[in-house]
């Protein structure tokens, strides 16, 4: 045999074996690269199911969110309201008294000054005070309401409320239990008996229903400040 014919045959020799080889490689390796997809399936599918159990996870901690914001702002709102109801900024109904006061109609004489036929800013003050000691729960005069700051003051002649000037008669309205509040005006010697003798012209009405206006005022603090250290 010719070298040359040897050489072929053993080139178609080794690349039998070579195919040989190469089958058996892509054989072995069929049923492990089709493992390998199962498991890489079933891992997709697992992922899945936990994307899903996630999503539904934080839906319902969005709702409970959601929820608890409401709960939050109604109650933020309650408390809010509260604050404008305690501090006057809101006007209120319910029963109570309307008291009216008006200056003296009688003549003074030598004995008594004028002034005493007079109604006067303490006198006003008095009547406030009781009024609030007896449990009411909104006050105002001639449509001023009355709140923790405000200021009843003679400026002259005249008399301020709120800063206010206002002038008899006096109409003043105070939410309550209407003859509590009654009977402490009337009671003997309390804020009206002196004011009798002089002629003031005393009125009080009770009412099922009355409104009292809100506060229509600045409130302004220049010197007292939140102390947070507590």
């Amino acid at each position: 045999m010719r070298n040359w014919q040897v050489s072929i045959a053993l080139v178609c020799i080794l690349l039998g074996i070579f195919l040989v080889a190469q089958l058996r490689t892509q054989q072995a390796k069929g049923p492990a690269s089709l493992g390998r997809l199962d498991a890489i399936s079933e891992l997709y599918k697992h992922s899945e199911e936990q994307r899903e159990l996630l999503e539904l996870e934080v839906a319902k901690l969005r709702e409970q969110l959601t929820e608890q914001e409401k709960a939050s702002e109604s109650a933020v709102a309650e408390e809010l309201q509260k604050l404008r109801i305690l501090s006057g900024l809101t006007s209120l109904s319910g029963p109570g008294i309307v008291l009216t006061l008006d200056d003296s109609k009688l003549k003074g004489n030598e004995d008594a000054p004028a002034d005493m036929y007079l109604i006067h800013y303490e006198d006003l003050l008095l009547v406030v005070n009781e009024l609030f000691a007896a449990g009411a729960e909104a006050v105002s005069i001639n449509g001023q309401r009355i709140i923790t700051t405000s200021e009843i003051r003679c400026a002259g002649p005249t008399i301020l409320v709120n800063s206010t000037r206002v002038t008899p008669p006096f109409e003043i309205l105070a939410i309550g239990d209407a003859q509590t509040l009654q009977s402490s005006l009337e009671m003997r010697g309390g804020v009206l008996e002196p004011m009798r003798p002089w002629g003031i012209q005393i009125s009080i009405t009770q009412k099922d229903q009355i409104t009292v206006p809100p506060y229509k005022g600045t409130i302004n603090f220049k010197y007292a400040v939140e102390n947070r250290g507590e």
